[in-house]
């Protein structure tokens, strides 16, 4: 479950009864807009208690008679996509204010991981994308996926700063001793083939965002005491 903090009030009248229940914002409100289907959903993640009140700020639940007069039925994954739906889901200035202040920090940090500069073929900063993204006056959708804000704003960076999408191709040998610990780092990563030698070392390439390569590299290096064999093989 999300804990309180987290959670915001959704809510619906019908049948001369008022309901209430405590969700996630922004999955909260992908739910409303049809953008996920609430059959897929772990309700877990969505919402502080699998509960519908009447009043949540009074921890005062719904009984299940008026549940079953007002939507034929008491199961809460039923009923609650109902409320999203048919309901309001409100914010409070300071949630909305910290929401797109998350959701800014997610665009950033994903530029900078999956993108680099043309001109060096290294990745920008955090604080240099920041700036660009200040200087086209962009602001953060709270509701919006970070990948869709991007592509909305991606052109509109070009002018500021050099920048390109990019992944990096990365051959990776590791010693016998390290491989199966190296193993289980890289295998979060796209691996495009791997190779078991007859010592024991495993030789594999690997494909990664461009802006994660130092962090990748210094990983694998601090896993086998600096004797992981690392190759740039190409920027895609």
């Amino acid at each position: 479950m999300i804990s309180l903090e987290e959670a915001v009030v959704a809510r619906m009248s019908s049948h001369g009864h008022h309901f209430e229940i405590l969700v996630e914002p922004e999955k909260g409100w992908g739910i409303k807009q049809d953008k996920v289907d609430p059959e897929e959903v772990n309700w877990d993640n969505v919402v502080a208690a699998r509960e519908v009140y009447t009043d949540a700020s009074k921890a005062k639940k719904a009984g299940k008679d008026i549940l079953k007069d007002a939507f034929d039925t008491t199961e809460f994954t039923e009923i609650a996509p109902k409320i999203l739906k048919k309901g309001e889901l409100q914010l409070t200035t300071d949630q909305r204010r910290k929401m797109q202040e998350k959701k800014h920090k997610e665009v950033v940090n994903t530029l900078a991981r999956e993108c680099i500069n043309p001109q060096t073929d290294t990745p920008h900063p955090p604080k240099r994308i920041k700036k660009a993204l200040d200087e086209v006056g962009f602001k953060a959708d709270p509701f919006k996926s970070a990948r869709r804000q991007i592509e909305e704003i991606f052109d509109d960076l070009r002018p500021i700063i050099p920048i390109k999408m990019a992944r990096a191709e990365i051959r990776v040998k590791v010693p016998p001793q390290y491989a199966s610990k190296a193993y289980g780092y890289l295998k979060q990563f796209d691996m495009l083939n791997e190779n078991w030698l007859n010592n024991g070392s495993l030789q594999v390439n690997i494909q990664i965002p461009s802006g994660v390569q130092n962090k990748v590299f210094n990983e694998l290096n601090s896993m086998t005491h600096g004797d992981a064999e690392t190759e740039l093989v190409k920027t895609i």
